[in-house]
């Protein structure tokens, strides 16, 4: 299976602090590969890193092969990935409808097959379409945001922490979308939540202090209570 993305030692600076200090990843096509570590790791910069947000100062970045690394946040998302951050980034003014459009990078059939198919997902945003997207519950917010960075041509789906602040019954449903969704795109997804990923996620890299310290398949690391110990705090 050939890599769609690949970051080698890769390291960022946020101000005067070194955060990423060598992080490594392949990212195969069709998987769903999963970004572990400890709160303040660097899991998120990761993230932030590829899509340009936080420019990193040393490594490269390929999609599909082609360098990204020093390109603009904006024509790294025309390359085909889309982003979905730990804080949803929709418009709580917009209803759900001017969301989705704003998204849009290009209307055309293919896109308009891509939003039916995510609103038939998401039934509640297709029942809330005219309503402000502030006053969503937490869970609706979070399927707004997966909507928005899946309704256009994206091959890679970055995901930051999908889980965060929702009730359990809303992990159940996050976590059947995503599993249906991995079905049409290759996705990148920090998660703090060692039962979300380890039931979506095909392999995991982790992350420690900035750097890579362990990969494998996620049947590896579900029997490595060492590991778990270790580098995720899990008894």
């Amino acid at each position: 299976m050939s890599s769609l993305l690949e970051l080698q030692e890769i390291e960022t600076y946020i101000g005067q602090y070194h955060i990423l200090q060598g992080v490594t990843l392949q990212v195969k096509k069709g998987e769903v590969t999963v970004l572990l570590g400890r709160n303040g790791a660097g899991k998120t910069t990761t993230l932030k890193t590829i899509m340009g947000l936080t420019p990193a100062k040393k490594g490269s970045i390929l999609f599909k092969e082609k360098a990204i690394g020093q390109l603009p946040t904006y024509k790294i998302a025309q390359k085909g990935i889309g982003y979905v951050p730990e804080d949803q980034g929709i418009f709580a003014g917009l209803t759900v409808e001017e969301n989705m459009k704003v998204a849009i990078q290009k209307e055309d059939e293919q896109t308009l097959g891509r939003m039916d198919w995510i609103l038939n997902l998401f039934p509640d945003l297709k029942r809330f379409w005219k309503k402000q997207g502030g006053f969503l519950s937490g869970g609706q917010k979070q399927m707004l945001a997966i909507a928005r960075a899946y309704v256009n041509e994206n091959e890679l789906l970055l995901i930051d922490e999908p889980s965060k602040g929702l009730a359990p019954i809303m992990v159940e449903k996050v976590i059947e979308s995503i599993l249906q969704i991995k079905e049409q795109t290759t996705i990148v997804l920090v998660e703090q939540n060692f039962m979300m990923a380890s039931t979506i996620g095909d392999c995991f890299y982790i992350v420690d202090d900035g750097r890579t310290v362990s990969h494998g398949t996620m049947k590896q690391l579900k029997e490595d209570e060492e590991m778990k110990r270790k580098y995720l705090g899990i008894a």
